[in-house]
C-alpha cells in the first residue's frame, strides 16, 4: 500500500506513492537520487541525514516522507552554484572542518539554517545549533572555525549586494 505524496526538494515538486513507513532519508536518497544526505546511525544520533523542512533543520531519519506531504526540502545538493560552493561549504574547506566527509553534509545543512537564524551567531548559538549532530573525525574546533567563518562570508555577500 502506497500514499500519494507531494514534496518540493531544492525547488521542484516531486509526486510519488510511498509506502507509509518509508523515512525521508531514504526516499530522498533511493526514489530522487540524491546521495548527498548521509544514513549514518539509523536511530537519528548523528545528524548525518540533516535537511531543511520548511526551512528548518530535522534529522530526516526520523521523518516519515508522508510527513513532508506538502513541505519543502531542502539538500545539500541544492547549495552549490554549479561549480562554485556555498559560502558555508567554502569555510568547511577552508577551515578543515571535515576529515572523512561523511557527517558534513549535514554539519553544513545544520550550519545554513543556524546562520538564517543567527548571522552572527555566539559560539553558544554555534555549538547549540549544531547539537546533535556529530563527528567522529575531526574534532569540533575547525567545525566552530568554519562556521565563524561561514557568517563572515555570508555577512560580507549581504553588504556587496547591498551596496
Amino acid at each position: 500500500m502506497t500514499e500519494p505524496v507531494s514534496i518540493v526538494v531544492n525547488g521542484r515538486r516531486h509526486e510519488h506513492g510511498v509506502e507509509p513507513r518509508t523515512l525521508l532519508v531514504h526516499h530522498l536518497r533511493e526514489t530522487l537520487g540524491l546521495t548527498g544526505t548521509h544514513v549514518g546511525c539509523d536511530t537519528s544520533q548523528c545528524g548525518a541525514c540533516t535537511v531543511l523542512l520548511d526551512g528548518e533543520a530535522v534529522k530526516s531519519c526520523t521523518v516519515f516522507a508522508v510527513q513532508a506531504h506538502g513541505c519543502e526540502v531542502t539538500t545539500v545538493e541544492s547549495l552549490a552554484d554549479g561549480d562554485t560552493l556555498h559560502p558555508v561549504q567554502q569555510a568547511f574547506v577552508a577551515e578543515h572542518g571535515l576529515q572523512c566527509g561523511y557527517c558534513t553534509p549535514g554539519f553544513v545543512m545544520a550550519t545554513t539554517e543556524l546562520l538564517g537564524r543567527h548571522p552572527d551567531p555566539t559560539d553558544d548559538q554555534i555549538r547549540a545549533g549544531l547539537d546533535g549532530n556529530l563527528c567522529r573525525c575531526t574534532g569540533y574546533v575547525n567545525i566552530l572555525r568554519a562556521v565563524r567563518a561561514a557568517a563572515a562570508a555570508v555577512q560580507a555577500a549581504a553588504a556587496r549586494s547591498q551596496a
